[in-house]
C-alpha cells in the first residue's frame, strides 16, 4: 500500500543500491518520534538569485507536507527547529521577518491543524516575543491541547545548552521550594522530565536538510541514540518522498542503545 504514496527520486534510485527499496517501509516499525533540523532555506533562495527571506517562506509548504505526511504514517511526534537562540544574531531584518512569519503561520494554519488533529506546542523561551506573538502561541496551544493525532512541537527560540540550563534551574527551584529533598540524587530519569519535552519520549530519528553535518544545539539531552539522517535536499525542497526515504533507512538500521 505504501508504494503507491511516492515516486522515487535520482537519490532514492540510486539508495536502492545500498540496502533495499523504498516500498519495504513497515508500517508497524514507524518512528514514533521525528526531529528535524529544517536547513538551508537561505541558501535555497540565493541559489536562485532571491532574497534570503524568501527561502524561509518557501520552507512553509515544506512543513506542511511533512506534518501531513506524518500524519498519514502515524508518526507521534514531529519535533522541527525552526529558531534558534543563536539566530537573534542574524540581521535584524531577517529577524523580524521570521517572527512575522511564525505570527503568519499561527493565524493561517493553525485551524486546519487543530482539525487533523494537531496539537501545538511551542519548545523554548518566550523571551524577546512580542506581547501579541506570544498571546497567539498560547492560544494555539490552549485550543490543540487535547489534540491526539500528532504532537508538532515547534522549537523557537530554543538552544540545547539553554534547556539544559533551565532544567537545571528547575531543579534548583524545586529544592528551594521543598519539592526535591537535599539528600535526593538526580537521575536521567528525573531530569527528563524538568527538560522542554518532558512526557514525551526521545526522538528516534534525526534529519537534518541542507547538506551539513553538525547537530547545531538540537535536542543535546535527547537525541543520545536517535539515529541521524543526513541530507542534501535544502528544506524548501524537502517533501514526502524524502521522509519516507529517511525511514527507509531508519528501518534499515539495528538499534543497539549502547548494547551488543
Amino acid at each position: 500500500m505504501l508504494k503507491g504514496l511516492f515516486q522515487k527520486s535520482a537519490e532514492e534510485r540510486s539508495a536502492q543500491h545500498h540496502g533495499g527499496p523504498l516500498g519495504d517501509i513497515d508500517p508497524t516499525r514507524m518512528p514514533r518520534h521525528i526531529a528535524i533540523i529544517m536547513d538551508g532555506n537561505g541558501r535555497w533562495a540565493t541559489q536562485r538569485g532571491m532574497p534570503r527571506l524568501v527561502g524561509h517562506r518557501y520552507g512553509i509548504e515544506s512543513l506542511r507536507e511533512v506534518v501531513k505526511a506524518c500524519i498519514d504514517l502515524g508518526v507521534q511526534i514531529l519535533t522541527v527547529y525552526a529558531f534558534s537562540t543563536e539566530n537573534w544574531g542574524r540581521p535584524q531584518e531577517e529577524v523580524k521577518f521570521i517572527l512575522g512569519l511564525l505570527e503568519q503561520v499561527i493565524d493561517n494554519e493553525v485551524g486546519d491543524l487543530h482539525q487533523r488533529g494537531v496539537q501545538i506546542r511551542l519548545i523554548g523561551r518566550r523571551t524577546g516575543l512580542t506581547p501579541e506573538l506570544e498571546r497567539k502561541i498560547v492560544a494555539s496551544e490552549n485550543l490543540t491541547r487535547g489534540n491526539d493525532r500528532l504532537i508538532l512541537n515547534v522549537c523557537f527560540n530554543y538552544g540545547g545548552r539553554a534547556e539544559i540550563v533551565d532544567a537545571v534551574n528547575r531543579a534548583l527551584q524545586m529544592a528551594r521550594r521543598g519539592e526535591l529533598g537535599p539528600d535526593e540524587e538526580m537521575t536521567e530519569s528525573l531530569f527528563s522530565e524538568l527538560v522542554y519535552t518532558r512526557g514525551l519520549p526521545d526522538p528516534d530519528l534525526l534529519i537534518r536538510t541542507g547538506g551539513e553535518s553538525r547537530i547545531s544545539n538540537f535536542l543535546l539531552w535527547q537525541v543520545a541514540y536517535a539515529e541521524i539522517w543526513l541530507t542534501q535536499v535544502r528544506w524548501p525542497d524537502f517533501r514526502r518522498e524524502h521522509l519516507l526515504h529517511a525511514i527507509a533507512d531508519f528501518q534499515r538500521r539495528e538499534r543497539r542503545f549502547g548494547k551488543v
